[in-house]
């Protein structure tokens, strides 16, 4: 498995923060980027909510990038600017379960979700619970949040 230092992960987070900024805002939804990195350190796929349509999440888009059974998200850690959903409409997968579904192994965030469109994000708890390891860069919560200022203020 991938196992990057501190810098490391906050270079590729820094990315993710970048893409999230290309985000077209949305007066009901985050704009997050996320990064998928391999094994080996090299960047696999990136994406950002709504890249391809209006309701897609970042994570969605940017696993859409890779073949289906790609053997190397198996060592991969994916950044996301927000933790992963964990619950979405009945047509759409939450993006906690693509994660577990594909296999990536290690979640990178900025920031948990706050109570602002979902009650209760559980997607950091369901990673965990399956034993994926989920690092939090509390360093880089206020910059994953300032490409949400059209949401008004986040806690």
């Amino acid at each position: 498995m991938y196992a990057p230092d501190r810098a490391q992960d906050l270079r590729w987070m820094r990315h993710a923060i970048d893409l999230a900024a290309l985000c077209p805002p949305a007066t009901g939804a985050f704009s997050v980027g996320a990064v998928i990195v391999g094994e080996d350190g090299t960047e696999l796929a990136s994406g950002y909510s709504r890249a391809t349509g209006p309701r897609e999440h970042a994570e969605e888009v940017t696993l859409a990038q890779l073949p289906p059974g790609d053997p190397r998200l198996a060592g991969a850690t994916i950044y996301s600017t927000l933790e992963p959903c964990s619950q979405r409409s009945a047509s759409r997968t939450p993006c906690a379960q693509r994660i577990l579904e594909v296999g990536i192994p290690r979640v990178v965030i900025a920031w948990r979700e706050p109570s602002l469109f979902v009650d209760d994000c559980v997607g950091y708890e369901q990673l965990v619970e399956a034993g994926v390891t989920v690092v939090e860069l509390h360093e880089l919560s206020a910059a994953a949040k300032s490409v949400n200022a059209h949401l008004g203020k986040l806690a």
